[in-house]
């Protein structure tokens, strides 16, 4: 491959990369502040970019991993400009042109720093595509495509690049003196520097977000409960608080029995994020029915993202798993079954939920339970449309409204600083 070929093809990879990177950012937005926005790559259960940004791999600190690539991206493609030499804006110094005539130009060096860039990108995009597959069980069309660019730079660059990386130190500093030389290249590059600083700074993101990123989360339902906040968050913890106190709260029409705090959860069977957080979720709340017994109380309601019984979506079993739940019930069965169809969600299918059915929730006579039981499910379904429940799962905190859930420390934090509200208000006259 010539040189012309490999600089279109780098030039073509960044493009690719800056592109999908760029939709992604802004997708990650819209869902984060628009709960009524539907991404267009959300296609089924196992293909949904909305899974993997809304999970602990999709932001650092509250701001989205896409916003990353945009300036990884960009970088890549400004350094490969500057590879064709023609492409530099300004007459180069007399001591400039005898490096470049000694044969040691631009193009000799951006390979090796593109090289040795992608081999640090391509290790975030291995272990992004590892939690996306392997933990989420979900694919992201638009991060596939970034991945794709990043390896095609990693190839290209490192094909590419001279055989004499361990000189790059020198190259570089060799490099930022030429840079100096070329006044309007040294401002692009410092306007691209300031635009880096500036988008990670001021990218717009709300306080759940901000807190709840700065959070390691449980991930599974065996793990140990959540730690208490290290020192560094106690600030965090205060904000997210605050935020909490501020939210309207929507009276809603369940049995308390007594209880302080009262969560409800609009739940989905098929909905991976629902997995994600009955599986995070769980050691919390046992956690709390050991040290004040009584005093939360846990509900699930069913929204099952089906047609038969919820007039959209495209889960093809969540409406057969919310009845068999409910069937299970009865029989003493429903947590095992929950557990069961969790574990089982990739291959969910309504045969399958009948074996589950029949198998671990002891219900025989499924078919025959079945339109009565769903004429229920719709009944939680219409309620959850009265509360404005319009994707899953959307909890409700003592009335305030959460669409998404929260990351452990912060579902803990929420109960603990609910209890002490009621605590507070018991204590006055």
């Amino acid at each position: 491959m010539t040189k012309r070929h490999v600089r279109a093809t780098l030039i073509a990879l960044c493009v690719l990369g800056l592109m999908t990177s760029a939709t992604s950012t802004y997708v990650h937005y819209r869902l984060m502040h628009d709960a009524s926005y539907t991404s267009f790559c959300d296609i089924s259960d196992a293909v949904n970019c909305e899974t993997v940004y809304r999970s602990p791999f999709g932001t650092v600190a509250g701001i989205p991993v896409a916003l990353g690539g945009v300036i990884w991206f960009g970088l890549a493609l400004l350094l490969t400009f500057v590879s064709e030499p023609r492409a530099l804006p300004a007459k180069p110094s007399r001591g400039q042109r005898h490096a470049e005539e000694s044969g040691d130009p631009a193009e000799s060096s951006v390979a090796g720093y593109l090289f040795i860039l992608s081999t640090v990108a391509l290790a975030v995009v291995l272990y992004l595509a590892y939690a996306s597959f392997f933990v989420l069980k979900t694919m992201c069309i638009l991060c596939v495509l970034t991945y794709v660019a990043v390896i095609g730079i990693f190839i290209v660059s490192g094909a590419s690049s001279p055989a004499r990386l361990g000189s790059l130190p020198r190259v570089a500093a060799r490099d930022l003196r030429r840079l100096v030389g070329y006044p309007v290249a040294l401002i692009i590059a410092i306007l691209y520097l300031a635009g880096a600083v500036s988008a990670i700074a001021f990218f717009p993101r709300d306080a759940v977000s901000v807190a709840a990123a700065a959070t390691p989360s449980t991930t599974s339902a065996s793990a140990a409960p959540a730690a208490p906040a290290p020192e560094a968050q106690l600030d965090q913890l205060a904000g997210f608080e605050q935020w909490l106190d501020m939210q309207p709260r929507v009276p809603l029409a369940v049995p308390t029995e007594g209880a302080k705090v009262v969560i409800v959860k609009f739940n989905d069977y098929q909905c991976p994020p629902c997995k994600q957080t009955f599986m995070q979720y769980k050691p919390i709340l046992q956690k709390f029915q050991a040290s004040n017994p009584g005093q939360v109380k846990f509900i699930t309601k069913d929204f099952p993202l089906e047609p038969e019984c919820n007039g959209g979506g495209g889960h093809a079993a969540a409406c057969e798993a919310a009845a068999a739940v409910r069937m299970a019930r009865v029989k003493g069965r429903a947590e095992a079954l929950e557990d069961w169809l969790f574990d089982n969600q990739p291959a969910m299918s309504p045969e399958l939920v009948r074996k589950g059915a029949r198998e671990v929730g002891q219900v025989p006579d499924f078919d025959a339970q079945y339109p009565r039981v769903l004429e229920q499910v719709k009944a939680d379904t219409a309620y959850g449309r009265q509360l404005g429940v319009n994707r899953t799962p959307t909890f409700f905190i003592n009335g305030v409204k959460i669409e998404g859930g929260l990351l452990p420390s912060f579902f803990e934090a929420a109960i603990a600083h609910e209890l002490k509200r009621a605590q507070v208000s018991a204590s006055k006259p």
